[in-house]
């Protein structure tokens, strides 16, 4: 494993369209790459949050051929640092079902393994409006740790972070980074957002890498920010700039920014090893 991997984690909020959205976030990728980013990561609905059920079936793209996939990928090129896109909204090519999927993309473009969201948003979080992810997407069903260069990353969307059990079997499988991209709901963000993420990082003695989406979109959502990077520790080292009182498209833009030292996750194991303390149990 590399000793040190720069870092860095986009806030925005997404527009109603790609085309829209990847002319905002453009310069923001731009910048981290100058600044010698290793690894660029995206948040949740990377290209866009749709306006409504009806507009996300058409404005979700086909994997096959998708010119949100294939910009990214000219821009991982571009950069030359691994670009994870937090998540793509789009329909697979095996049978066109629609898929909330991350991928992680290497610096010469290529498009690497990918992760279809296990857990359904299907909530209500008293904020007037009812989620019901699953009737639009169809959950995937396999865990995933995707190599970035010689480091590994157990890769999630969103409200896994509410599934400690995933983090688990990611942590146990070699993964020393977990990626949250996510688009976390405003009024559920104030109340967990920070607990859950630090929780998943001391429990697993991983970094965790939460980009996030942050304002007021298309259809009416607000979404919370406060994108972080926290170490193996449960110590936040890096967190966006979020002014809670702004709900503004774009007001909260951010790059965060850390230097990660994979040592601190041997460090973190041996003083508290729970990984290897795990023991069976019967219920």
């Amino acid at each position: 494993m590399s000793k040190a991997l720069r870092i860095a984690a986009l806030q925005y909020c997404a527009g109603a369209d790609a085309t829209t959205t990847l002319t905002q976030i453009e310069p923001m990728i731009a910048r981290a790459a100058k600044v010698g980013a290793d690894l660029i990561a995206l948040p949740e609905a990377a290209s866009f949050l749709a306006p409504s059920r009806a507009s996300l079936a058409d404005l979700a793209e086909n994997e096959a051929d998708s010119p949100s996939l294939h910009h990214f990928s000219q821009i991982a090129r571009h950069s030359g640092a691994w670009l994870l896109i937090g998540s793509l909204l789009i329909r697979r090519s095996e049978d066109g079902q629609l898929v909330n999927r991350s991928y992680l993309v290497a610096p010469d473009g290529k498009i690497g393994p990918h992760y279809d969201k296990i857990h359904m948003f299907d909530a209500n979080v008293g904020d007037g409006r009812h989620y019901a992810e699953s009737k639009n997407f169809l959950a995937g069903g396999k865990m995933v740790v995707a190599n970035c260069g010689a480091a590994s990353i157990g890769l999630s969307i969103c409200y896994d972070v509410r599934f400690p059990a995933l983090y688990r079997d990611l942590a146990s499988a070699g993964a020393a980074i977990l990626s949250v991209p996510s688009a976390f709901t405003y009024d559920s963000g104030r109340a967990h957002w920070h607990v859950l993420l630090r929780a998943r990082a001391i429990e697993n003695g991983c970094f965790v890498i939460a980009p996030a989406q942050c304002g007021t979109h298309a259809d009416g959502r607000r979404t919370y920010g406060h994108a972080l990077i926290i170490n193996p520790w449960g110590e936040i080292m890096a967190e966006a700039e979020t002014d809670d009182d702004v709900a503004d498209p774009g007001a909260n833009d951010d790059v965060i920014f850390a230097d990660i030292d994979f040592a601190a996750v041997q460090r973190a194991r041996r003083a508290i090893p729970s990984l290897s303390n795990t023991r069976p149990y019967e219920v």
